[in-house]
């Protein structure tokens, strides 16, 4: 994806604000005017560009829309992504070509550097999402990434949906102990060479662990809270280094990476593996649950902290069912569509709401034991680096490792 280049925080601050202010319509989503959303959004068909790469993702967004249908006479259609890059580019052909009021999509789940180029584009309706009613139940104290995206302000252009945190998983019977940190996971990599591996960069879990090794070896890294700048080969030398002991003992040497985390999870059930990694705590639960894994196999996060984020509902500026998206996306901040995500029978996607803020009744919602295979004791979470430097890490990357 092409970005443009950075500008300054204060010209950016007063180019959203100004956008924001032109895309201003009678129909925002204030608290005093959510009946009339409501009432505008019946009979309104709401294309929700949503990556489709999980069944289980796929079942719930299907579910959703029955759901928004009776409630709401919506109709919700799942525009099904491979990569939320289609639409950041889909969205600014369609501004380019002047279709303000035209645009193909009117929702999107996003995060991260998709968020950052239609943010900085002027690409997004908004703000809105902090004027949900659901919005008084989002974690906002105890998640703050649920206002941070990648260490960009979110300023209410994007809703938080789910929270995820990067987690290892591995069979017990093989993995002893689990290793807690990158100098322990190195450790066990001599221990038992090939049986760990990443994913292939740009592939997003791939990217997710080198960022995760650079958070873990950097000595610094406020730096990495700020854009990429001149200084960038520098500050990444740390994470090159870690990389130049490690890959020699993963699978294949560290010639070739398997393409997705789905092709790993296979092969750790398989034994060619035995650690895997996953953006979702509970998928190992997941997993076990489905009998793909056996229930030997565990979970954890190393100790220090792993990085975690939010993942995001968005509208695009030129909406044409805005009014819609905005009644789609409070439904799924609603304790109802969150405590169904977070079931591990329907998704398993961790809850962006603050549970000792509901009533006890959708409180009890909530209320499943924790599944076997899942995190037992969650490490802490280390904030995103700033979406700038994953084109800076993967460009990098492929230099040095790709052929």
């Amino acid at each position: 994806m092409t970005r443009p280049p950075p500008q300054p925080a204060g010209l950016r601050r007063r180019t959203m604000l100004s956008a924001a202010a032109l895309l201003h319509w009678a129909g925002a989503a204030r608290a005093a005017d959510w009946p009339a959303i409501e009432r505008a959004a019946r009979g309104q068909t709401v294309y929700f560009n949503a990556w489709a790469g999980s069944d289980r993702v796929n079942a719930y967004l299907q579910w959703a829309a029955a759901e928004v249908a009776q409630r709401f006479a919506i109709r919700l259609e799942h525009v099904k992504l491979g990569d939320t890059a289609e639409l950041v580019k889909r969205v600014r052909a369609e501004k380019q070509a002047g279709r303000d009021r035209d645009g193909s999509a009117d929702m999107v789940w996003i995060n991260g550097e998709n968020f950052l180029a239609m943010k900085r584009e002027g690409l997004l309706f908004g703000p809105f999402a902090e004027s949900l009613p659901a919005f008084r139940y989002v974690d906002t104290v105890g998640k703050p990434t649920t206002r941070i995206d990648f260490s960009e302000p979110v300023e209410g252009y994007e809703a938080a949906w789910g929270m995820a945190q990067f987690t290892f998983y591995g069979d017990a019977r093989r993995v002893a102990r689990p290793p807690t940190g990158f100098d322990e996971l190195l450790a066990f990599a001599q221990a038992q060479p090939g049986r760990f591996t990443y994913p292939k960069p740009p592939n997003f879990h791939g990217t997710t662990f080198l960022k995760q090794v650079l958070v873990e070896r950097v000595p610094d890294r406020a730096p990495l809270y700020r854009p990429a700048g001149a200084d960038a080969s520098a500050l990444l030398a740390p994470l090159w280094s870690a990389l130049e002991s490690l890959h020699p003992l993963l699978w294949r040497q560290g010639r070739a990476f398997p393409a997705n985390t789905a092709a790993m999870r296979q092969m750790l059930a398989d034994g060619e593996l035995h650690v895997s990694l996953t953006f979702n705590p509970n998928e190992a639960a997941n997993e076990i649950a489905a009998k793909r894994l056996p229930d030997s196999v565990v979970s954890w996060q190393h100790r220090g902290g792993t990085i975690g984020n939010t993942h995001f509902l968005a509208i695009p500026y030129n909406a044409r069912a805005r009014e819609g998206a905005q009644v789609v996306i409070d439904f799924l901040q609603s304790p109802l569509a969150q405590a169904r995500k977070a079931d591990i029978r329907h998704w398993g996607d961790p809850t962006v709401l603050a549970l000792d803020k509901l009533p006890p009744a959708e409180r009890a919602l909530f209320g499943a034991a924790p599944a076997p295979g899942s995190v037992r004791e969650p490490a802490p979470v280390l904030p995103e680096p700033h979406g700038s430097w994953v084109e800076v890490i993967e460009r990098e990357w492929a230099r040095r490792h790709g052929q």
